[in-house]
């Protein structure tokens, strides 16, 4: 088959449309519910500085008193409702794009692989023309009126999902979560849910938790491809992804996961369940649906530059999952290599520190209190996160920089992974204010795991118990 004539072979662009309009509600909801919420307020207001991604130190001075935050996210909205509705789309998907990956950047506390992959939909969205159909961009500009896409479009979000996907799936493939440890610690701490709480806790749904999610990640994608599974297979992503919204809590994501199904289903099922009542709305002409058999062909003469630019966009994104294997130790203890590779609700992991300062001109040393520094959030963050730790570490010493003073700082912290009991995490003589970090290799200050994690989780009941101890500290 030629290439170019399977990848821009004009088809019917329905799918595209009607997930703008998903996708733009689900933004808005997205950025006036952090609002409402108080996730911004938690996130971005309260913190006397937040911990941005390492190398995007230059977003530190934008948070800023409330308003300022709270306009932020006010017009991330209104771009939203501009979506749904296909008006001035460029603007404002770019424009949401924009301020999205600056919130996304800003902070790591909140961190999200779903924030992640909404921060890549944006600006893929970005490039389509989302608004050709079914918009008042195409309501009144004939120029971007349109009910074809090239063939490609389709392709790209579903080789996106594909990655995410699978990736996702790779990951459970550990101790931990094969014996069903991990899925059982996750629900010992929503036992008090009304209704299924009790049943959370039963054996037999944390084996169907472990094993259906590494099968549904694995293989959604092509049962959704296949048309023989592909009604059954959107049913069970209807019951997956409400089962996920319900029980973890994780805001437009699942709802998101389901608006991509329209991706999968012929043209003329998503304009009979979508579009037949709205069809003046949508064509905006006398146009009819467009179907392969007439379609044509339309290269681009950028085509090359364009195949160029994704083939590298997806290099890079098969490539930064696989980048922990080529770090020292296993990033389920140092967490180098953790972000960006689409490791998803895997572990439970917790532990102490201590932060001790030392006045170099004086030899004098004291133990600073953290919680003097940081929100409850970033309290939790910063108790085994060693990229957090190795940060809060810089703050202080700038901070006493502008004071005249020049410090090291030591770190005593404990982590514990699953249940097991606590080990050293931190290489407590090394001082973290005067090394750097390094973003593609180990850093020797993160202590080995030692066969850690080789050890067997104790049982949940167990793990309770030690985590009622801590509390009581």
């Amino acid at each position: 088959m030629n290439l170019d004539k399977y990848l821009f072979t004009r088809i019917d662009n329905s799918a595209l449309i009607v997930f703008r309009v998903f996708f733009g509600f689900l933004i808005t909801c997205e950025a006036w519910g952090a609002l409402a919420t108080g996730w911004v307020r938690r996130i971005l207001v309260n913190p006397e500085f937040t911990f941005n991604f390492i190398g995007f130190d230059f977003l530190q001075t934008f948070p800023g008193p409330g308003p300022q935050m709270y306009g932020w996210f006010a017009v991330m909205g209104i771009f939203g409702v501009m979506v749904m509705l296909g008006y001035k789309y460029r603007i404002a998907i770019i424009g949401y794009a924009i301020m999205w990956s600056v919130v996304y950047l800003m902070q790591k506390t909140a961190y999200n692989n779903h924030y992640y992959l909404l921060m890549l939909l944006l600006w893929i969205m970005a490039l389509l023309p989302a608004n050709a159909a079914f918009s008042i961009d195409a309501r009144f500009r004939e120029s971007v009126r349109d009910i074809s896409m090239p063939r490609w479009v389709t392709l790209l979000i579903i080789l996106q999902l594909w990655i995410v996907y699978t990736y996702a799936s790779i990951a459970k493939l550990y101790p931990d979560w094969l014996d069903a440890t991990v899925p059982q610690i996750l629900m010992r701490g929503r036992s008090d849910y009304r209704i299924v709480g009790d049943l959370l806790q039963e054996r037999w749904v944390h084996w169907t938790i472990s094993y259906v999610g590494i099968l549904f990640d694995g293989l959604i994608i092509p049962l959704l491809l296949w048309k023989r599974t592909r009604k059954w297979a959107f049913f069970i992503s209807i019951f997956f992804h409400l089962f996920n919204s319900i029980v973890f809590q994780i805001g437009i994501f699942p709802y998101m996961s389901l608006a991509f199904c329209v991706f999968f289903f012929e043209p003329k099922t998503i304009h009979r369940l979508f579009l037949t009542r709205w069809k003046p709305y949508y064509y905006a002409g006398d146009t009819d649906v467009v179907t392969l058999e007439d379609s044509n062909v339309s290269i681009p003469h950028y085509k090359n530059l364009m195949l160029m630019a994704f083939g590298i966009y997806f290099l890079v994104q098969i490539a930064l999952p696989l980048r922990q294997h080529f770090i020292k130790d296993k990033v389920l203890w140092t967490e180098e290599g953790h972000r960006l590779s689409w490791r998803m609700m895997l572990r439970s992991k917790g532990g102490a520190v201590t932060f001790t300062m030392e006045d170099k001109a004086t030899g004098k040393r004291r133990v600073l209190n953290y919680k003097e520094y940081l929100t409850k959030n970033q309290q939790r963050n910063i108790r085994s996160k060693p990229d957090i730790i190795w940060q809060f570490a810089q703050y202080v010493k700038r901070e006493q920089q502008a004071l005249g003073k020049d410090v090291a700082i030591y770190v005593k912290c404990r982590v514990r992974v699953n249940g097991r009991p606590s080990k050293l995490l931190i290489d407590p003589e090394v001082d973290l204010a005067s090394v750097k970090w390094d973003h593609l290799r180990h850093n020797e200050w993160v202590l080995d795991s030692d066969g850690y994690l080789d050890k067997k989780s104790p049982s949940v009941e167990k793990y309770a118990r030690s985590k009622e101890k801590e509390s009581t500290k």
